[in-house]
């Protein structure tokens, strides 16, 4: 193993969009077990260093590869498209719009079915943009195109918790 390998190269997997969760989950145990910093207590402090960097960057790698937002913004990254979402904001009018539009309805919603059918829109919106990743990632190779519907997923994943904020207030007594 090399700490300089990528995820994928690391977990041993094909640098797809579409991994299965039960597997990615499986090789990070597994890795865990081979690098587990109680297997070198009696090695010295140099050999225990160096497991719970490993340690550290098998974790990093898992948390990247199991969720998809993080993935997708990663082979994007590994293909010479950095999201750069803290640099670029830049989002299609119509998104921008259909933003603009739930954060009102979110402010005027009164009750919890109101949020939940604000949810119910969000998660399909969220299912379409996850689905559009993996076309333009796996099917097209079009990084560039993907970097667009990354960032979306991060502005719908955002409002996506806001809402969630909200129904748990109003479920709170």
């Amino acid at each position: 193993m090399n700490l300089q390998s990528s995820d994928f190269e690391l977990f041993d997997l094909a640098p797809r969009f579409a991994q299965d969760s039960a597997a990615v989950e499986a090789r990070w145990k597994e890795l865990q077990r081979e690098v587990h910093p109680d297997k070198f207590s009696t090695e010295g402090a140099a050999a225990q260093r160096l497991a719970m960097q490993w340690s550290v960057r098998i974790n990093e790698a898992y948390r990247r590869l199991k969720d998809p937002l993080k993935r997708a913004a990663y082979l994007c990254e590994l293909h010479g498209e950095p999201v750069n979402a803290e640099n670029n904001t830049a989002m299609a009018n119509d998104f921008l719009l259909q933003q603009m539009q739930w954060r009102e309805e979110l402010e005027e919603a009164a009750g919890m079915d109101e949020l939940d059918r604000l949810a119910r829109q969000v998660a399909l919106a969220r299912l379409e943009l996850l689905q559009q990743c993996a076309q333009l990632l796996d099917e097209k190779q079009d990084y560039k195109a993907a970097v667009q519907q990354v960032r979306a997923l991060m502005f719908i994943e955002r409002f996506a918790s806001d809402v969630q904020s909200r129904l748990d207030l109003m479920d709170t007594p």
